[in-house]
């Protein structure tokens, strides 16, 4: 999860069994991860799900790049939820939106971000959008799942298509 946040996509994943790396930039936000983590790793309800998630303090972006210039064997999945766009609606986004949109701006360089993530050559990339807004850095998915508040846009890298 290469935009992490609070974690809870990361939560969603790891509880249905895949091992998730979180990267997130922002200090605050990273910190209050952290300390939910550590919280999830000492309950016992949580604690098998909290064992699959590990927390980068980082730009995912450097990531990205030495995990191309390394060699090493890439993820399976880069997930990427980049803030929504501003709302035109009147109703306020939920509180832990609005903590999240005062610590952190949305995405500024959304290309570069997924530029990298497809330059690291996983088998997929999926991008978290707004359920009627535009294809991250105007790049059209391979396919895309809507729900009710979200969709999922999900690019296949044209060297993975055959594997």
């Amino acid at each position: 999860d290469c935009t992490a946040g609070l974690g809870q996509d990361s939560f969603l994943l790891a509880a249905a069994g895949f091992t998730v790396r979180m990267f997130e930039r922002d200090e605050t936000i990273a910190a209050l991860l952290e300390d939910g983590l550590s919280r999830a790793g000492n309950n016992p309800v949580v604690s098998g799900i909290a064992k699959r998630m590990s927390l980068e303090r980082s730009d995912s972006l450097q990531y990205l790049a030495a995990l191309v210039k390394s060699g090493d064997v890439p993820p399976d999945v880069i997930y990427l939820d980049p803030m929504f766009p501003a709302r035109q609606k009147s109703a306020a986004v939920k509180k832990k939106f609005q903590l999240i949109h005062r610590l952190e701006a949305p995405c500024q360089n959304e290309g570069a971000l997924l530029a990298a993530a497809i330059s690291a050559g996983p088998r997929k990339v999926v991008i978290k959008r707004p359920v009627k807004g535009g294809h991250l850095a105007g790049i059209k998915p391979s396919y895309s799942i809507t729900g009710k508040a979200v969709r999922y846009d999900v690019l296949v890298p044209p060297s993975t298509k055959l594997q």
